[in-house]
Order: structure tokens, then sequence, then C-alpha cells
């Protein structure tokens, strides 16, 4: 299949991980891919073009929209991948302005970027949007709240958007990844107010995560279930890969949330955390009983 023979396509955040394996993948599959990264990209072997975008800045998603549209003429897939987290530690550790940072580029973002494309998809009359969200945004995690949060506000978002765009000729949809091994964990933001009380929760969970980290798929899986979603020709509104994200949602979806309490904490050892209050056993009976 020739280049542009699928449509063109926008990858936020592809100069690594999950945002470069897509753009590769989708470039495979034939689209002409635009791909983005805050700094300017490094020369490499890419079957895909990097322009530079700062995902936080208005000026920025309006001039990168308008660039893409000068060269291409169209766009016809936006997939909004860049963002970043907080190592895990307690909600309270970080401050309102790192709050704000992580929702300014995790899901304002994502506002920028639907808000500068759709005008153009509208035009055309049709047009995807594929929000990458996470496993976090149905499931949150203990010790990544804020994370959570912006995975939540996507999902949300998403669901309502997707509403509005159909008769349009636009759908929208949610990719939920789990733990994906990629450069992305080695690089998490350390929170900016930490506070003595959870200094054991946040070493014993970061040592969880790193070991589910280290067991975890690469970035192919996740690439795979976009152009997945992208090539679909009824789309659905969220997008689980297999394994440990099925799972998760499927115990989501159908467990007693009694159970699944108590199967996150158990899974994370947040129990044995030292300092942690041992619960009496009317709590533990309360945790597992059926809601």
């Amino acid at each position: 299949m020739s280049k542009n023979d699928m449509g063109v396509a926008l990858v936020t955040g592809a100069s690594s991980g999950i945002g470069a394996a897509t753009a590769e993948r989708l470039a495979e599959a034939g689209y002409q891919v635009f791909g983005t990264s805050r700094r300017a990209a490094a020369a490499g072997q890419r079957r895909f073009e990097m322009l530079t975008l700062d995902v936080t800045s208005d000026e920025s998603v309006d001039a990168l929209v308008k660039e893409v549209i000068r060269r291409a003429g169209r766009i016809d897939l936006l997939v909004n991948n860049a963002g970043f987290g907080v190592a895990p530690a307690g909600a309270e550790e970080s401050s309102i302005e790192q709050a704000k940072s992580i929702f300014e580029t995790n899901f304002f973002g994502v506002l920028r970027m639907t808000r500068a494309v759709v005008p153009y998809m509208r035009q055309q009359g049709n047009g995807r949007i594929l929000n990458i969200g996470s496993v976090l945004g149905f499931l949150p995690m203990p010790y990544g709240a804020l994370y959570s949060a912006t995975k939540h506000a996507i999902e949300g978002y998403s669901e309502s958007l997707d509403h509005e765009l159909r008769t349009r000729g636009i759908r929208v949809s949610v990719i939920e990844p789990a733990y994906t091994n990629t450069p992305f964990e080695t690089n998490l933001l350390e929170p900016d107010a930490k506070l003595d009380e959870y200094r054991a929760a946040r070493a014993a969970v970061n040592k969880r995560v790193n070991e589910l980290m280290a067991a975890a798929e690469g970035p192919a899986v996740v690439a795979e279930m976009v152009l997945k979603a992208a090539r679909a020709a009824h789309p659905k509104l969220r997008y689980t890969p297999s394994g440990l994200a099925s799972r998760l949602r499927l115990l989501r979806r159908f467990a007693p949330s009694g159970l699944v309490d108590a199967a996150l904490r158990k899974d994370l050892r947040l129990d044995a955390i030292p300092g942690s209050l041992p619960r009496s056993p009317a709590v533990q009976q309360q945790a597992t009983r059926p809601s």
C-alpha cells in the first residue's frame, strides 16, 4: 500500500514509547504520518515526519495543525498521546501547581488538539480521534491519584465528544492500555511536596510498580490496537488491549466492588506497608463482601 492511501495521521508525543510505536505502525499501514514532540527530535530512521509541538500552548497547537494542513491538505486521524506521570506517591505529596501542570498536558493538551483539528474534520465530513487513556481511567491506582484523575477526565470527555461528533462523520475512541514497558515509566516526575508519612508507602509501591513494568509488554501492542480502532468500520468507544488490560476491564465490569478493592490492595501489597494500620476483622469482612 502506497503512502497516504489510508489518509493523514497526526500523532502527539511520538518521540518514543507508545507514540513512536503508533506513528511507525500507522506509517507502515499506509498513512501519511506527522509525529510531534516538545523538543526538536534527533535525526533518525523513521517512516514519518517529526514536528515540534507544545500541547500546553494554544499558539503552538494552532501553528502545528495549520502546518500539517498546509503540507497534507487534511487530517483524517488524530492520536492524542502526549502526556506524563508522577512517580507513585500520596495524593497530597504533589502541590497544586504540580497538579495543574499534569492536567495542563494530559487533559487540556487533548482539548487543545481536538479543538484545533475538529473544524477541519467537520469540513471534510469525516475523521477519527483516538485518545490514549489508561486502565487507570476506569480502575484508579492508589498512590497514582493525579494521573488517574487525568485519565478519568479523558474517558468522560471522549464519551461526550463522540456523541456530539458522530453525526458529522467523526468518531472518538479511547485506547486503554495497562502497564506498558516504555521510557515513559523511567522519566516520571517526582512529587514536589514529599511527606515523611508516605516514605515507606512510596518506596513499596514504587518497587511493586517496577516489578510489574519489568514484566509488561512493549508499546507495539498498543500501536496495534490504535490501528485497529483507526480502521474499524463501526468503531467502539473503548479499546482495551488483550492481556492484563482486558482482564482488568472485565474485573471492573463484572466483579463485586469489594472483591476489586481487596484484589487491588493485595496486588500492591498496601496492607503490608510499614506503618499501615491493621484492618479489624469487621473491616476485612466488609472489604470482601459483594456490593
